[in-house]
């Protein structure tokens, strides 16, 4: 999720649940025998002397980083010779900034337009893993809203998160010939869905892995009976062609020129990558990790958020974690040009030096494909999770 004000009471945890992945340890071993898109192989025991390593999520513990927390309880980044420790964001964390020079940790996970506007600020930071390879975020109606295109939201309620969130919405807007100032009515959308519940908002966002699964856990007045996919109409930015790259794992761009760091930073990706093949075939352990690290979300909700995280995980052709160019370019192009409604845009121009590098990326992906594991998840397939009420 992007990293904003919601769930202010569960950012109250998060030092509490930085402490829980900091402490414990996987005590099983890892599987030894499979390979694919399912293997946990080691790469053999772990080194003598451990390298310390500071994690930054974007946000609190939960399974949209169900890869790097399986990584940490399957013993992979020990494996690797790292001591990782694991920190969920706060309310007022921005995550890139985190390990821009005289920075707290060593990556960070962060949304790419948002990452890069901090960058243009002067942030010293590099793309050094492009885990998520498709957006997340969708724009939600009820189905007799009949909003079954962007030319549909004209004249609507269209709820609006802010905070960088928006851009996808307001260029597919523009897109579509619709001025967001003036076609539509924005209405500031708090993070959570309980005014497009009420129908106060006609066209809500909603990441794929958590709002939307929250309408699905909801009861439907009309039936007495939980919402269902079939109750509501879907935009979702990547078919529309306006979406942005997500979430990222980012380092400082001056110490990417220490060979001891270059070494630190395969190694945390080959670590983080292990544990997101874990996840494409042990979903249900996967979740099991995240709910044991100290998410305060709900089993069924923390099992749908993995297995919506994995979709947009897997397939990846050129390897995980690759850095697609296209879709890079595209990100930057919506992010410099797409307006929103105070006339700004995220970015001033297209970013200059080394905004991401697929170099270490190779190197984790080619220590992969020597474990025997799948690192483009061809043969990934979902699995169908049942939501129950509040996704308890």
């Amino acid at each position: 999720m992007r990293l904003n004000r919601r769930m202010a009471a569960v950012a109250a945890v998060a030092v509490v649940a930085a402490a829980g992945l900091t402490a414990c340890s996987s005590s099983k071993k890892n599987d030894s025998a499979a390979s694919g898109s399912g293997g946990a192989k080691s790469s053999g025991s772990a080194p003598a002397k451990m390298v310390t390593v500071k994690l930054q999520l974007q946000w609190v513990t939960q399974a949209q980083f169900a890869g790097y927390i399986a990584a940490f309880g399957k013993g992979f980044y020990k494996a690797q010779g790292l001591n990782v420790s694991i920190i969920p964001a706060g309310t007022d964390t921005v995550p890139q900034t985190t390990v821009d020079d005289g920075g707290s940790a060593d990556f960070a996970i962060a949304w790419v337009p948002k990452a890069l506007q901090s960058r243009e600020k002067g942030a010293n930071i590099t793309d050094v893993g492009q885990v998520f390879q498709k957006s997340g975020t969708l724009q939600i109606s009820m189905k007799k809203k009949n909003i079954t295109s962007v030319a549909d939201l004209k004249g609507k309620n269209v709820g609006d998160w802010g905070f960088g969130n928006e851009y996808e919405l307001f260029a597919g807007m523009t897109r579509n010939g619709l001025n967001p100032g003036k076609d539509v009515k924005i209405v500031q959308q708090q993070f959570d869905m309980n005014a497009f519940l009420a129908g106060d908002i006609d066209a809500a966002q909603a990441m794929i892995y958590n709002e939307y699964a929250q309408v699905l856990e909801a009861k439907n007045p009309d039936t007495g009976k939980l919402y269902q996919p079939s109750d509501l109409n879907v935009i979702n930015w990547n078919d529309v062609g306006t979406s942005m790259l997500q979430d990222a794992i980012w380092a400082n761009t001056t110490k990417l020129k220490d060979p001891a760091f270059q070494a630190t930073t395969v190694k945390f990706l080959t670590a983080s990558y292990q544990g997101w093949i874990y996840c494409a075939a042990h979903a249900q352990e996967c979740r099991d990790l995240v709910v044991k690290a100290g998410s305060k979300l709900g089993a069924s909700h923390q099992l749908w958020q993995t297995n919506e995280a994995n979709k947009l995980v897997w397939p990846s052709p050129q390897g995980i974690g690759m850095v697609d160019k296209t879709a890079w370019d595209r990100t930057i192009s919506i992010a410099s040009q797409t307006k929103n409604a105070d006339g700004q845009t995220v970015l001033k121009a297209a970013p200059t030096g080394l905004a991401y590098t697929n170099d270490y990326t190779v190197k984790a992906d080619a220590a992969l494909k020597k474990m025997g594991l799948d690192t483009t998840g061809a043969n990934f397939q979902p699995i169908t999770v049942t939501l129950n009420p509040g996704g308890s």
